[in-house]
Order: structure tokens, then sequence, then C-alpha cells
């Protein structure tokens, strides 16, 4: 049986995604979808697949899915994806929204253009994790500025959790890594059992940041949301950087703050929509 499907394809500085409302068309299989469709050359292209869902916890819902079809936790600039998709297309008319993800409810404030649309999103994304996972075979506690060798190199960086892991590492010239190389050796290192995300950050100018994303699951991205907080975090930590930060990514920038009153991470940064269309598969 075939079935058509309608898409949106959005970005949040470079990450793009392809959305469904699933409450309109049900995925059977988006582990396997995510792989076709995401394909550049023969898909629609994109790092991923991201449905939209009902909620019995909170307005939405959010499942997000990797080119590689592995299932992400969280997604910082698909959730400000999410907020654009669901305010612009008229399935809430709050600029409130809360949305159930597989690491927590999130909180979405949605700032309108004068065109009455969303233009930018801050996501409360909760507090940072530095205490070490079990399942990761690094010494109890926390990972602050420890050294690592992977490849034949040695890194010296920190865990930070934002709901999924991050290893962040600080370097002087960022234009020197080579992200494929060392991104990959990185993600799929042995105290990792589950793999991890890789930034590599430079401290440009104080409360400047310019960071780069090798994102398990896919590869190099233009951006990271939950990579951006798990940057400001490290710099925070490690005594790099106030706790108000600004992000430079390879497809844009955002801004975070890591507020004492609550200690939980807010992230502004804006949200676009590509183009919409139709796709076909068989069941």
């Amino acid at each position: 049986m075939t079935h058509a499907i309608s898409f949106t394809k959005m970005h949040g500085i470079g990450n793009d995604y392809i959305y469904v409302d699933t409450q309109r068309f049900p995925l059977p299989d988006p582990e396997a979808l995510s792989r076709l469709w995401s394909d550049r050359n023969k898909g629609i292209g994109g790092d991923g697949l991201v449905l939209i869902g009902t909620s019995t916890v909170a307005d939405f819902s959010m499942r997000i899915f990797n080119n590689d079809g592995s299932e992400a936790r969280m997604c910082g600039n698909a959730s400000r994806c999410i907020g654009k998709y669901v305010y612009d297309n008229g399935l809430t008319d709050k600029t409130t929204v809360t949305l159930e993800t597989l690491s927590g409810i999130k909180v979405l404030h949605l700032h309108l253009g004068e065109d009455g649309r969303v233009a930018t999103v801050t996501v409360d994304m909760g507090e940072p994790q530095l205490a070490v996972p079990s399942q990761c075979a690094l010494q109890d506690g926390q990972c602050l500025d420890k050294d690592l060798e992977a490849g034949g190199r040695n890194y010296r960086g920190t865990f930070v959790s934002m709901g999924n892991p991050h290893f962040v590492i600080f370097v002087d010239d960022i234009t020197a890594v080579d992200l494929p190389i060392e991104g990959k050796a990185l993600e799929h290192h042995e105290i990792f059992p589950e793999r991890c995300n890789i930034e590599f950050v430079q401290l440009t100018a104080e409360g400047h940041l310019r960071t780069r994303v090798w994102e398990r699951g896919s590869g190099i991205t233009l951006a990271c949301g939950t990579g951006a907080c798990a940057t400001a975090v490290a710099a925070v930590v490690t005594g790099r950087s106030g706790r108000t930060a600004t992000v430079d990514m390879d497809g844009g920038t955002l801004h975070i703050e890591w507020r004492e009153s609550d200690n939980h991470i807010y992230m502004t940064g804006p949200a676009t929509n590509v183009f919409t269309g139709t796709i076909s598969y068989d069941e």
C-alpha cells in the first residue's frame, strides 16, 4: 500500500530536519524512513526526521530520529522549530508551549515577528548534569577538563549532559580540527558505550564561543542546540566564561543563559521554514 505524507523541511541555524505531524500522518517505521528521507542525494535531505505528536503531559510531543535511524533524546534546534510549526500552522494560539521529549518536558517561549509568525524561540532546556552517567567507563563523579586519548591524539574535555551526552573540548585554533576524523573517533570511543556528541570550541572574545559540532548519529551538523548549551556550561565550570554567552556555530548564532535563580539553561535562537511537500512510501 502506498501512503502520501505531507512534511515540512525546517532548520534552526542550519540544523535541518524533516517535520511530520503524526496526528495527521502516523509513521509506522520512523527509523527506516529517517534513513531514507534524510539522504541528501536520494531523499528530501536533512539531519534527520522529527515527529510532532500528542501528549498526555504536555501540549505536544517530539520524537527525533537521526539520519542513521537512531533515536535522539533531545534537540534544542528541533524544539524551536516545533514551536514555530505548531503556532504558525494554527495548532495552538499559545505563545508559551510545553513539549514532551525523551529527556523531559521543555517549555518554549515563542517570540513573534512583525508578520505575526514565530521569529525566534527561547527554550527552557532544564538543568545541566555534570555527573558522568554510570554507563560511561569514566571515573565516578564529574569529568571536568579531563584527558582522553582517541585516534592517536590526546584531548582535554568536559562531559555535560543536556538530556543527551556531550564531550566539550576547548582548542586554540578551531580551524585546525579535522572534524570528520576526530569527531568520529571520539563519538565511538569505548568510554561512551551509547556514543557521544562532540563539540570543539574556541574562545574568540569574552562571552563569545566559536563551536563546531560532531553529532552522534548524524556526523557534522551546522548547529546543535543542546551542544551550544553544553558548550556554555563547560565554559562556565572551567572558568572560561560567565553565565551568559553567545555561541557561534557553522550555521549561525545562539544565545545561552545559565540562570543562577533556577539553575536552568535558556537557549534563544531562530527557527526557519525551508519548504513543504509531499512524499510517498510503500508499506
